[in-house]
């Protein structure tokens, strides 16, 4: 049974930056992708970015290329998404999920992690 605990969100100005972490255990982590998505108030959980085992695959949502970077370090079990340019609308819940490869069918991950706020004041 896969384990993820999610740190790192919280509130910051539009503009600003923000790092989520999200440590696995339970797994060989790297035989995992592993992907963030994100749900708002009221809306569906959406793709934001997903990477592969060991890094070679990688994709973001076409919203946030540019402004966010998903990266992992295997030695240590954790996944991170780096949010730079932070706008009103990125505020959301952030979730991380494993999955067998890096897609961004919501339906390809399994074990959610609890979710993160992430807030963006004006």
């Amino acid at each position: 049974q896969v384990q993820l605990v999610e740190s790192g969100g919280g509130l910051v100005q539009a503009g600003g930056s923000l790092r989520l972490s999200c440590a696995a255990s339970g797994r060989t982590f790297s035989n995992y992708a592993m992907g963030w998505f994100r749900q708002a108030p009221g809306k569906e959980r959406e793709f934001v970015a997903t990477i592969s085992g060991r890094g070679v695959i990688i994709d973001y949502a076409d919203s946030v290329k540019g402004r966010f970077t998903i990266s992992r370090g295997n030695a240590k079990n954790t996944v991170y998404l780096q949010m730079n340019s932070l706008k009103l609308e990125h505020r959301a819940v952030y979730y991380c999920a494993p999955g067998v490869t890096a897609t961004r069918d919501r339906y390809g991950y399994d074990h959610w992690g609890q979710g993160n706020q992430v807030t963006v004041s004006s």
